[in-house]
């Protein structure tokens, strides 16, 4: 079977077949080239309407790193303890404020998104999508990505998000992968459990 890919298998593996999820870090920083290349590449992933709601929060100071620990689970607060930068993926519920740049071709944009829940709803799905693109972004730059939903939310949000119309949906360790840092590769389901034809 000839495969129609356009990326080369290294490619390939990098940021599907041998990427996992990184448990252990070096010190090595992540620098802020690293993360504007990374910001660079993962911008152009599509979303509704061009709503674009994920924030990338870069718990940079000790002030904000300590209040991610915080929050953190105390086995996913072990592994972030020791990666060189924690992210907070955050979603901004008030991505309509930005469709007059972002879906300009379509005035009037921002009131349709006036219902509050239904434009939370939407800000937090948007950033899930967001976020994938975001974890194959990091591979793609060379390093290893920790995503973690072992933490306290509500806690959080109102530590680092209060007044700000950001919500947390997750935190990423971010760095050069350490000693150990995989697990085993876990089975996944078989194509024919996954890809249902109708």
């Amino acid at each position: 079977m000839t495969t129609p890919y356009v990326i080369d298998a290294v490619a390939q593996d990098v940021l599907f077949r041998s990427a996992r999820t990184a448990n252990t870090f070096t010190d090595q920083p992540v620098t802020d080239d690293q993360i504007a290349a990374l910001s660079d590449l993962i911008q152009w992933g599509p979303t509704t309407m061009n709503t674009q709601p994920m924030r990338l929060v870069l718990a940079r100071s000790a002030e904000a790193r300590a209040t991610v620990l915080d929050h953190l689970l105390p086995g996913n607060r072990a592994k972030s303890e020791q990666a060189p930068l924690i992210a907070v993926v955050a979603a901004d519920t008030n991505y309509h404020d930005n469709l007059d740049r972002t879906f300009p071709h379509l005035p009037g944009a921002r009131d349709l998104h006036a219902d509050e829940t239904r434009r939370i709803a939407t800000a937090r799905s948007q950033t899930w999508l967001q976020a994938g693109y975001l974890i194959v972004g990091i591979r793609a730059i060379g390093l290893a990505a920790g995503p973690m939903l072992g933490y306290d939310a509500a806690g959080l949000d109102a530590a680092m998000f209060a007044g700000t119309g950001l919500v947390s949906v997750m935190v990423v360790n971010i760095g050069h992968p350490g000693p150990d840092a995989w697990r085993e590769r876990l089975p996944r389901l078989p194509f024919d459990e996954v890809v249902l034809d109708r």
